[in-house]
This record gives C-alpha cells, sequence and structure tokens, in this order.
C-alpha cells in the first residue's frame, strides 16, 4: 500500500486509489501516525484533535476503528498509546526525508528525477478548525516539506544535465524558495544556456523583485545585462542599488555610464531592468549615459521599488529626494518625462543649488482633472474603468489601449514589449490609483520660481499629453528654451527623425 501525505492525501493499492474516512479528523490523525512512526499517548492525540468534545477519548477510540478498517492489526493500541506499524507501507513523506538525510550529492540522476516527482505541500487541503497545535505541526512539516522538494531540484539544476531538463527542476526551485539568491541565479543561467534570452532578461527583474522583497542580497548574476550589438553606445552594465524613503519605503535605483551625473525622474511605469534592455527604453539609456552617469529609479508602486506604499505627488518628490542623497551627488543635471517633469519641477525649486541644468520632455504642470478639458475627463475616466477590469490579464488588450496612445508610431516589437512592461511593473491597484494621484497634481504655481537653466521638448502630436502642456511649462519658466519636436509618439522612438533631433538638442543643452 502507498500513502501519499504530499499534496491531497491520498491511499493507494496496487496503483488503485482507496477511500479514506469521511473524517477530516480521522485522515489527520492517520497522518499524524504515519510520520511519527512511534507509539503516541492518548492524551497527546486527544489534546491534538479532540479537546473540545465531552468524551476525547470516545472520538479517538472511534477513529481508530475506522482506521483499523483499512489497516487492520497495522494499527496498534492499548490503553495509554496508538501507533502506526508502517513496516509494508510506502510512505511519501518518509522517501523524501530519507533521501534528505542520506545526502542528495550521493544519488544517481536518475534517483534524484524519481524524487523530483514527489511534490505537492504537506496534507495540503487539510485544515482543522480549533485544533491549533496540530496546525502548527502542520505548518513545521509543510516548511521541511518544501526544503526537502526544494533541495532534490537545486540538485537537478546543477547536474550536468541537458538545460531544457535542468531548466524545470530550477523553475521549480525558484517557485519553492523566491527569496533564494542561488535558485534565481540559477534559473537565469539555465535560461540563457537554453537560448532564451529573453526571458531571461525578464526573469532578472522578477528575481531582483523577489529578493528585494525578502530582503536577500541580490548576486552578481542577477545585475548584470548585456547590451545589444545593435545598440550603438550603450553601456553594458548597470548597478542596481536599493534605499529608503522618508517615510520607510524601499525604493531601487541604478547608475550606468561614467562622467557628470545626469539624474532621470522617475516616469509612468518605469522598471530598472525591463527598461535597460527594452526597444522603447534602451535607446535613451544609452543616449543619456553616453559621457555621462545616469541615475534612473523606480518610483514607489513601481518596478523593483515597494509595490505597497502610499502614493502623493509629495511622496514623488520625497523619493527623488531619497535616492539622489543615496547616491550622494552633490550637483547635477535632471530630465523629468512626462509626469517625471512635475516632480523634476518641484525639485529644482526646492533645491535650486543642486540643480545644474534642466530638461523637460513630454511634461505637464496641471493633471488631467485639473485641466479639465471635458473630452480629455470623460476619456481617462474610461481608463480608469478600463484599468480596474483588465490591466492584470493575460490578454493584453485592455493594457493596448495605453500603448496606442503613447507608441501610435510604434514596431509591433516595441508595442508588444510596452504592453509587457505595463502588467511586469506593477499592480492592477496600483495603476489605477497612480492614475488618479498624477491626475490631481499642479506645479503651475511653482513655474515661475524654477532658477536653472531650462530646455523644454514636446511631440507637436502627442496623444497623451497636449502639445500646450509642454509650450505652457517653457512659456512661465524664466528663459526657459522651447523645442517642438515633429512626432506623434509620447515616447520616442529610435527609428524616428524626431528622436535623433530631440537628442541632438538635448546634448548641445546639457554640454
Amino acid at each position: 500500500m502507498e500513502l501519499r501525505l504530499l499534496g491531497p492525501m491520498a491511499l493507494l493499492r496496487d496503483g488503485k486509489p482507496m477511500a479514506l474516512p469521511a473524517s477530516r479528523k480521522t485522515r489527520a490523525l492517520l497522518a499524524y501516525l504515519a510520520v511519527s512512526g512511534k507509539p503516541e499517548r492518548r492524551e497527546r492525540l486527544c489534546h491534538l484533535f479532540w479537546e473540545t468534545p465531552d468524551d476525547p477519548r470516545g472520538a479517538l477510540r472511534w477513529s481508530l476503528s475506522k482506521l483499523r478498517g483499512l489497516f487492520g492489526d497495522a494499527i496498534i493500541a492499548d490503553r495509554e498509546t496508538a501507533r502506526l506499524d508502517a513496516a509494508d507501507l510506502q510512505i511519501d513523506w518518509h522517501r523524501l526525508g530519507n533521501a534528505d538525510r542520506g545526502g542528495l550529492d550521493k544519488l544517481t540522476i536518475e534517483d534524484l528525477e524519481s524524487l523530483a516527482g514527489v511534490r505537492g505541500e504537506f496534507l495540503e487541503g487539510l485544515e482543522l478548525s480549533r485544533c491549533d497545535a496540530f496546525s502548527a505541526w502542520c505548518v513545521a512539516l509543510r516548511e521541511d516539506g518544501r526544503k526537502w522538494q526544494a533541495a532534490i531540484c537545486a540538485e537537478l539544476a546543477g547536474r550536468d544535465i541537458a538545460p531544457d531538463c535542468a531548466l524545470s527542476y530550477a523553475r521549480a526551485w525558484a517557485e519553492l524558495e523566491p527569496a533564494s539568491p542561488n535558485a534565481n541565479a540559477a534559473l537565469v543561467r539555465l535560461l540563457d544556456a537554453a537560448g532564451r534570452g529573453q526571458e531571461a532578461e525578464q526573469q532578472k527583474a522578477i528575481g531582483i523583485r523577489r529578493l528585494n522583497d525578502g530582503g536577500a542580497p541580490i548576486p552578481a548574476a542577477l545585475r548584470t545585462t548585456p547590451a545589444p550589438a545593435e545598440a550603438g553606445p550603450e553601456p553594458r552594465v548597470q548597478h542596481i542599488h536599493f534605499c529608503t524613503a522618508s517615510d520607510g519605503t524601499g525604493l531601487a535605483y541604478s547608475l550606468v555610464g561614467d562622467g557628470p551625473p545626469l539624474v532621470k525622474a522617475a516616469n509612468w511605469l518605469n522598471h530598472l531592468e525591463f527598461d535597460f534592455d527594452s526597444p522603447v527604453w534602451r535607446h535613451w539609456i544609452a543616449a543619456f549615459s553616453d559621457g555621462r552617469t545616469l541615475l534612473r529609479y523606480d518610483e514607489r508602486g513601481n518596478g523593483l521599488s515597494d509595490w505597497s506604499a502610499p502614493f502623493s505627488f509629495e511622496a514623488f518628490v520625497d523619493d527623488l529626494e531619497s535616492v539622489v542623497d543615496a547616491a550622494q551627488l552633490d550637483r547635477f543635471d535632471m530630465i523629468g518625462i512626462s509626469q517625471g517633469a512635475s516632480v523634476a519641477i518641484a525639485y529644482a525649486v526646492r533645491h535650486p543649488e543642486r540643480v545644474r541644468r534642466l530638461l523637460i520632455y513630454g511634461g505637464y504642470a496641471a493633471g488631467w482633472a485639473v485641466r479639465a478639458n471635458p473630452e480629455e475627463v470623460a476619456r481617462r475616466q474610461a481608463m480608469l474603468v478600463l484599468t480596474r477590469e483588465g490591466w492584470g490579464l493575460d490578454n493584453p488588450a485592455f493594457r493596448q489601449l495605453f500603448t496606442s496612445l503613447y507608441l501610435p508610431d510604434s514596431t509591433v516589437e516595441q508595442s508588444d514589449w510596452f504592453n509587457e512592461l505595463q502588467r511586469m511593473t506593477t499592480s492592477p491597484e496600483n495603476a489605477e490609483e497612480l492614475q488618479r494621484v498624477l491626475s490631481l497634481l499642479d506645479v503651475r504655481p511653482l513655474l515661475g520660481k524654477v532658477a536653472v537653466p531650462t530646455l523644454v521638448a514636446h511631440s507637436t502630436r502627442d496623444a497623451v499629453i497636449p502639445f500646450e502642456a509642454g509650450r505652457g511649462i517653457a512659456a512661465r519658466i524664466p528663459g526657459a528654451r522651447f523645442a517642438a519636436i515633429e512626432s506623434a509618439n509620447h515616447l520616442l522612438v529610435e527609428q524616428e527623425a524626431g528622436w535623433k533631433r530631440f537628442v541632438t538638442i538635448a546634448r548641445e543643452f546639457l554640454d
């Protein structure tokens, strides 16, 4: 006979399922005796399962009688104790535990693969109400079972087998131990070895977020990203760091390139790892880290920074203040794109001594609810509903609405990437709340106080932020220059002529 305790509890004779007792407590008693393998005092068993009935010993006798109907003389009981003689019973729990104690490195690949087939949570779905001692016992054994299964998968992921075969074990290992640096690094290594480069890059970002959430160190294998050959001067590596905002929110920022510092304020949905090698952002990163040290960061609620944090415009400005302080930058240039423009403006007014030059692209000083254009408000309200209902779905149709507005003149690769970025970068709840908070921001009273040299650029046919919003910023900042960029994209893509013109103007301004 075979007793399975990992996954839903099951009893098999000659491979065929047998009916277990209907009583959940009787099944739990069977599992406890099977794992114990020794006589257990009746007082202990009554304490685990039957403290509340008037006759706990009678309830125990009834359950033991049900088990005798299945196991016969293998249920051994006297006035003081009860036990299960498991000599003729195969129990998956003991199989894993014995293998782990004997040393997995001594086992053959075939033996390990057989063990890897034994998976599942200990007594999955078998919960007992008001049986706290039993519940605590289950929690401990579930953790042991998870560790044993993870160790087997880790051993197989490190063995000399085909990358595609080892990859399945690395995936299972990373799922069992999401906060393990070694598990995440092994998964990325095997994805690369199997020729799945794009998936490897996505897994790096997922791994970094998992480790950040668990407070674990980030291994070097997850920090580096090779630059694509066609990306020209794009740097080959970025260094990701972590700090905290004044309210304790965890923030991720990166440094890439070498030279005078340029700080990019966070905008609508960033992800340090995904952005770095993406067809939408890599040309921005390459251009603005060429001859400079570019600092980027994931704002709260986005990417590798904490997703569960309060949103407000003041918090967004505080995030910027926190990362530049953590990076120990005294004086620097700053670029604000889209919502990042308002954050950069507020920072420049508060700290004019630290900002050398301010570059704004596609920015706005007042959110859509403040601008109060009836058509825009109606469209944005509809987008809020779509965000709430469809953001997290695998079908990208809902997120395609945003992509069509942000990148109407993009390639299929760029459009697909932007769809995926939105899903991976934040939750549906955060995406909706971010839109609400950003709709109310208003830094128009600050524009006249900007005292640093400023260049404002804006796409002429931008469908996300009206062209007039950018021109209005330039008109109200003393001495600001303005450049109209011929494009329909809110984010300039590499293949369009407007991108080349913007880079030339921006570099001349910063230089």
